[in-house]
């Protein structure tokens, strides 16, 4: 394109992540004039840094673990020996492969229909991308986070400060990494690091470890890791500082106790921001929330009635793939229909967190449910006596799953422990479908299964619900009576 060109377009989408590739296939459906813009380099979040690297490095945790707990089972093994230039080698080339066929995807998309470069708003339908200026009809913001790391800790650690992204392309394993941030991403790498031979801390300002929201099972969740990491949690102050090539890591808790320790690096997985901050957002005149992120419809992700939708991780509602994707479809195909935008259903929420044991949110939260003022009742299970997870030596965690007084729908659950990543899909389903709690417990169950865990949940919610026993003739596993 020429220097100070002019490009016309019916629908202009900002970013060829997941959810900008959702929207532009489905804008395709509507119209021919669509034009996807990139400021970086192709391939998702969750191919490059995100949810296929992470999973390997866990794979290779997990290969290791399986053999350091080995004699428990009564196997002799001759050692663990961990390869760390062998295990990040396949990391790396499995990583490029997954990123390889993303960028294949896009980059076999008509050439008209994308374009490199940073892309700011002149107005609602007018962008700047580099000499180019883009005039489109709709425009769909897909632009993404990007990790949120405190400035001073920059200018303090500088190379000795590194974020998840870095971790995907380092040539060995380091031989120790203070890891600041218990959340998802902080909580899958310091587990796998751990399982792998590097010497890791775990710290965090609060007490919670993952997503989980029911306090029992936060409560579960800090004795259950806190058994297998080393952990610094429900700190007042966290002060990294630099020391040659080492970074130490100086804290104080709520009680005043101080403790320091020194590691080759410090990785912070301290949330994301995202990206609207160098977008011209101001010049449009739409709404914006305190982060600056345009205030949308999440059923039909239309700003405001403007030509204008945002999908994908840079509204910071459900930052997963899956999600990215819904909105994305959601985004584009009404950017497509503008000005016809439709409300879409959204499926029901399903997170799962890779660590061990497992953590899964189906349906809606503990947390969702107190907010929303729901009367609801619980039913639990623990994994410790669980016939197949005994059988596994797998028996930690628990779950809990949540059915509403009244109509006896189940409404959600939260878990800690093996096999959350399967169940979660299960109890999301359930939700989504508006599945009775009764409904559950007649569908069919193996033995032995981690499955029974859930029948057992589900049993003691069921009587806590106390509804009418249905009849023998439309029951197949019914409750006892009252």
């Amino acid at each position: 394109m020429t220097t100070n060109s002019i490009v016309e377009t019916d629908v202009a989408i900002i970013g060829a992540g997941t959810a900008g590739m959702s929207a532009y296939r489905a804008a395709l459906e509507h119209t021919p004039r669509v034009l996807l813009i990139e400021s970086g380099v192709y391939g998702t979040t969750c191919a490059r840094v995100g949810c296929m690297p992470s999973k390997l490095l866990i794979a290779a945790a997990d290969a290791a673990h399986m053999m350091a707990i080995a004699p428990q089972f009564g196997v002799s093994a001759s050692g663990v020996n961990v390869d760390g230039r062998a295990v990040m080698a396949r990391v790396r080339s499995e990583r490029d492969r997954f990123v390889g066929f993303v960028v294949d995807t896009v980059e076999h998309w008509p050439a008209e229909h994308r374009m490199l470069g940073h892309a700011r708003f002149i107005d609602q339908h007018t962008l700047q991308v580099g000499d180019t200026q883009v005039r489109a009809q709709r425009i769909v913001i897909a632009t993404g986070s990007r990790p949120a790391v405190p400035e001073a800790w920059r200018q303090a650690l500088g190379e000795r400060l590194i974020i998840n992204d870095d971790v995907f392309d380092w040539q060995d394993l380091p031989r120790s990494v203070a890891v600041v941030g218990t959340g998802v991403i902080g909580l899958e790498l310091a587990q796998a690091l751990h399982r792998l031979g590097v010497r890791v801390r775990l710290y965090g300002r609060s007490e919670r470890v993952g997503p989980l929201t029911d306090p029992e099972l936060q409560a579960l969740s800090l004795e259950v890791f806190t058994h297998e990491l080393p952990l610094s949690v429900n700190l007042a102050h966290i002060e990294p500082r630099r020391e040659g090539d080492r970074v130490i890591v100086r804290t104080s808790n709520r009680a005043g106790d101080v403790h320091e320790e020194a590691f080759d690096w410090l990785l912070a997985a301290t949330g994301r921001t995202p990206n609207v901050d160098q977008l011209g957002l101001e010049n449009t005149g739409m709404p914006r929330d305190a982060r600056g992120i345009p205030i949308h419809d999440r059923h039909t992700a239309q700003v405001a009635g403007l030509p204008i939708f945002v999908a994908g991780d840079v509204n910071e509602d459900r930052p997963l793939l899956h999600e990215a994707a819904d909105e994305g479809r959601i985004a584009g195909g009404n950017a497509g229909l503008y000005p016809d935008a439709r409300l879409r259903p959204r499926r029901a929420p399903l997170a799962v967190v890779f660590s061990e044991p497992q953590i899964a949110l189906a349906g809606a939260s503990h947390a969702e449910l107190r907010s929303a003022g729901i009367d609801f009742e619980v039913g639990r299970v623990s994994f410790s006596d669980q016939g197949r997870s005994r059988v596994m030596g797998r028996n930690q965690g628990a779950l809990h799953v949540y059915g509403e007084v009244g109509t006896g729908r189940f409404l959600g659950a939260e878990m800690l422990g093996p096999a959350a990543e399967h169940l979660g899909h299960l109890l999301a389903w359930s939700v989504q479908r508006g599945d009775t709690v009764q409904q559950m417990l007649d569908s069919p169950f193996y033995h032995p299964v981690v499955e029974e865990g859930l029948r057992t949940a589900l049993r003691q919610l069921q009587t806590a619900l106390r509804l009418p026993r249905p009849s023998d003739e439309e029951c197949l596993d019914c409750g006892p009576k009252f």
